[in-house]
């Protein structure tokens, strides 16, 4: 746990949730027929929005963890999971699945999709819930589990970003904390024997067994496995915000030692390797800035303002008034899943166009389910989700979203699917195909009769 924080500041009383709820649903009421929106002051959506012109509603005080008693966490959407896993961790518990980045709340993890590297036996973040309240669109709060009357929207809330209801509370499975996680390192030089290995470490059973599994390509040929277990074992930690960054130090050592904490978020403090874009990989910038900036939200924070105050704008106007080149650039920036047969077709994909390096690698396979999940149902195997966040040089003769588009036919086309926390650009029917469109307008029409909230292709493609 953070020693510098406090556990009590991270939890509430059933009371004080209650009175949150009591006050975001008078909001809603006295406000009958508007557009509802969250009034959030973070996000890890990648993808531009239109201004809303609505209700906001702020929901910043949900932000507690309100128990955490025989193995189940109750905790408020709000919550980032950095509190969330410091709470469980004070009580020695761990989150079964934590995104990799700190910012990332529960609620948000939910309705999205949420990975992590022991997601090749625990699934989904969402797939750890057992009960969500719900806030709709009708203003309405309802408890929805896999047994009982809301079902079917608790089956449809996975992937749906907001657009069927907003998670006020959440009821999560915990696994039991060991003090820190041995982590073991393996390079190969091709794809295939990469491929291979992965799919056994995610198929071994009793002592032994891997805790965490996942890889990273730095190139065609060069490819790092990495393997965690969880430990009693003590000694001495690396420092995940140290004079190197974390990914570097995968391809110097076969083994590493970090604290419980410091592996959840090992990727946090440089934005997994994104950090080299604000000149954090630089000695002594990493040196003057401390520790204290090598985190997630401070990218955030440089990224929005960047946006804001349209910085890209600005500088290619410079590079004209000095007569300097524009190098063209596409950003993207996307996670998709492949079916494990599917990998290595893409992998030789992505080196001839994207070829964005580092390059993330996470299994994941779904768990055993009451029924699917309507808007992201993945077959019952292993799959590798694909993580690359960049740009890539473009041309002026190219469409601006030309290698975005060219990635999502070629995942269709492989089976795979792709998160909608990013830049979409499927047709609307295709879209629908996708992403289980019947069922998607008998809940909108079941649990949003007024269309307060938005439709999932208008928001995940349309920017609306």
């Amino acid at each position: 746990m953070n020693p510098n924080l406090r556990p009590d500041r991270l939890f509430c009383t059933r009371e004080d949730h209650r009175l949150r709820v009591e006050r975001v649903v008078r909001e809603i009421q006295a406000h009958p027929g508007e557009p509802l929106r969250l009034a959030k002051r973070t996000s890890n959506l990648f993808r531009s929005r239109q201004k809303h012109q609505g209700l906001r509603l702020d929901v910043a005080d949900f932000c507690h963890v309100i128990s955490i008693e025989n193995g189940r966490a109750e905790v408020e959407g709000m919550t980032t999971f950095e509190d969330f896993a410091d709470a469980c961790l004070s009580r020695g518990f761990s989150p079964p699945v934590v995104p990799e980045l700190k910012t990332i709340t529960v609620g948000g993890a939910v309705t999205g999709i949420g990975i992590e590297s022991a997601s090749f036996r625990n699934g989904f973040v969402h797939e750890t819930v057992e009960e969500m309240d719900i806030l709709c669109g009708d203003g309405v709060v309802r408890t929805c589990r896999a047994d009982n009357e809301h079902a079917d929207l608790y089956f449809a809330f996975p992937n749906s970003y907001g657009t069927l209801g907003y998670a006020l509370r959440l009821v999560l499975r915990l696994e039991r904390a060991l003090p820190n996680v041995k982590l073991s390192y393996r390079r190969f030089a091709e794809a295939r024997q990469l491929l291979s290995e992965l799919e056994s470490a995610c198929a071994v059973e009793g002592p032994g067994r891997p805790d965490f599994v996942e890889a990273v390509a730095f190139a065609p040929d060069d490819f790092v496995l990495s393997l965690g277990w969880r430990t009693q074992n003590s000694g001495p930690t690396s420092p995940i915000a140290g004079k190197t960054p974390y990914y570097l130090t995968l391809r110097e050592k076969p083994t590493d030692l970090l604290t419980a904490r410091d592996h959840l978020w090992r990727w946090d403090a440089d934005w997994f390797w994104c950090s080299f874009r604000f000149g954090l990989q630089t000695p002594w910038i990493r040196a003057l800035v401390g520790r204290w900036m090598l985190r997630s939200s401070s990218y955030w924070k440089i990224l929005t303002g960047w946006r804001k105050y349209r910085m890209e704008e600005k500088v290619r106007a410079l590079k004209k008034f000095f007569r300097r080149p524009d190098h063209r650039r596409e950003p993207v920036i996307q996670d998709v899943e492949l079916p494990l047969p599917s990998c290595e077709a893409f992998l030789d994909f992505y080196w001839k166009t994207i070829d964005i390096r580092p390059l993330w690698l996470c299994p994941i396979r779904p768990l055993p389910s009451k029924q699917p999940w309507t808007l992201y149902d993945l077959p019952d195997r292993l799959h590798v989700n694909f993580g690359f966040w960049d740009s890539v040089p473009t041309t002026a003769d190219l469409p601006k979203d030309h290698f975005n588009r060219l990635l999502e036919r070629k995942v269709v086309d492989l089976g795979g699917h792709k998160s909608l926390y990013s830049t979409s650009y499927f047709e609307e029917d295709e879209f629908w195909r996708i992403y289980a469109g019947d069922a998607y307008r008998a809940l909108k029409a079941k649990y949003d009769v007024g269309r307060a909230l938005p439709d999932l292709y208008a928001k995940a493609v349309k920017n609306r």
